[in-house]
């Protein structure tokens, strides 16, 4: 492919951004462009026509690599969960007409279209990180014997638990739990996608028990996301095996859980946080609150439209600057530098979630009284830095980072099941969030750094065996 010709096709990804600039004075055609336009980046980049899709694997067996994974979660929550917020907006309920009466807010109208620009934008830019960067067949330097992945996986799950709960006890050191609990889970999640077809009883077994614990754990999190993760995963995992029960059973179950989590998850969290019940007894009464939901209740559409999305805390964040608070150019990254720091070295270091919550409070996004969590998503933050110079810079990067990350996990672990299935997939499961940057560039270089002692660990052990 001609340079030239390669700059054209990425320039392709940013034109619905540009259409939906053009009809800014009609911002209800402006959003659905913008909205629609995301979809537009899935197809021309999910089917390969600005940049072909590696030929290394399969489809459904390379699910798992930024392009997919993380374009499909990470932006589609960005991008394509505000059409509940706008259609409410609008004066609709589902699909039905309820605000014929009152009149439509013209300024949030507008706000939430400027919005939407901006997620294009920043779809945009974030995907042709991945592009740019994306270079497969990896060169490995490095390979571990096929006939021990299988209990390497298994081992791996088991080894890292415990591990995890160590650096929860640890003070200053509980970040690196949430890491290597996501290691833990996704290892036994995989393991058990490779014992099935293996007909390994003895790892099927013991890899189910991880996956029912992890998945109890989801279920009395309180959060809906560790559940919803917990499916989609093991789906993905055991899709190139079993593609038509996956699709018959996982694609259903996804869209059930969107459906019930909403009322599952209010009254686990009225029943256990306000100490009236156990997490074995909420979890009873939430399944039955779930089950047996009134029919009018709109727990459903409450949720869809205020929580599905972040859009509405979007629009203060843009309403408050630049015109009541300035830009803050790179002083988010210099918090971030703060925040790699742990604790451990620095016992007064500033509270990260102070940081991050004195520009919501700055914002005014939430009162300073109030006991709510606000943090912004990581394209709030390059908003809030550069605006939507911002959004192309830090977006790009996103992708970018993600991507070479994954390279250089597939380089050092012997290709795409240890690298980035496992590694980068576990260790690296931020991505698919999008937080804050004080807490993701925190949690992306620990990471980093942990999936280098594991890459020193498994060739100490002669694991991982030199080409």
């Amino acid at each position: 492919m001609k340079k030239d010709s390669a700059i054209g096709k990425f320039i392709i990804l940013f034109i619905p951004w540009g259409i939906s600039l053009f009809f800014e004075s009609l911002p209800v055609v402006s959003y659905f462009i913008a909205w629609l336009g995301s979809f537009f980046i899935y197809y021309v980049t999910l089917t390969g026509r600005i940049r072909p899709i590696p030929d290394d694997r399969t489809i459904a067996e390379q699910l798992m690599r930024p392009l997919f994974i993380i374009q499909i979660i990470f932006a589609g929550y960005m991008c394509c969960t505000s059409i509940f917020y706008f259609l409410s907006l609008l004066g609709y309920e589902y699909l039905h007409k309820v605000n014929s009466v009152l009149a439509i807010d013209e300024d949030a109208i507008k706000l939430t279209a400027q919005c939407q620009r901006y997620y294009c934008l920043g779809h945009a830019a974030f995907v042709s990180g991945i592009l740019m960067f994306m270079k497969y067949p990896v060169k490995q330097k490095y390979y571990i014997e096929k006939e021990k992945l299988a209990n390497l996986l298994l081992l791996t799950a088991l080894i890292t638990f415990p591990v995890s709960a160590l650096f929860l006890r640890i003070p200053g050191l509980s970040q690196f739990f949430y890491q290597f609990s996501a290691l833990s889970f996704i290892a036994g999640t995989l393991a058990l996608a490779f014992a099935l077809p293996l007909q390994k009883i003895t790892n099927t077994l013991i890899c189910l028990a991880l996956y029912a614990f992890n998945f109890y754990q989801a279920l009395t999190s309180g959060f809906k996301e560790p559940i919803i993760i917990s499916v989609l995963v093991l789906g993905i995992f055991l899709y190139p095996n079993y593609k038509k029960i996956v699709t018959v059973v996982f694609v259903p179950a996804i869209i059930l859980l969107f459906v019930f989590l909403p009322a599952y998850v209010s009254s686990f969290r009225q029943n256990v946080w306000s100490g009236d019940e156990t997490a074995d007894d909420a979890t009873q009464i939430a399944f039955d609150a779930a089950l047996n939901k009134d029919a009018e209740d709109n727990t459903n559409w409450g949720f869809l439209v205020y929580r599905l999305s972040e859009i509405d805390m979007f629009t203060r964040y843009i309403k408050s600057t630049p015109a009541q608070v300035d830009f803050y150019g790179t002083k988010l990254l210099g918090q971030s530098a703060i925040a790699i720091i742990p604790r451990i070295f620095w016992p007064s270091k500033p509270s990260t979630e102070d940081l991050i919550m004195e520009r919501v409070y700055s914002a005014g996004v939430v009162n300073r009284s109030s006991n709510v969590s606000a943090k912004p998503a990581f394209i709030v933050d390059a908003y809030l830095s550069y605006g939507a110079i911002g959004i192309f810079i830090f977006l790009f990067a996103y992708g970018a980072i993600a991507q070479i990350i994954a390279l250089k996990a597939e380089k050092l672990f012997g290709g795409y099941i240890l690298g980035t299935a496992l590694i980068f997939s576990g260790l690296f499961q931020i991505f698919w969030r999008g937080l804050s940057f004080e807490f993701l560039i925190n949690s992306v270089f620990w990471s980093y750094i942990s999936m280098l002692v594991i890459f020193k660990v498994l060739r100490s052990r002669n694991i991982l065996k030199e080409i």
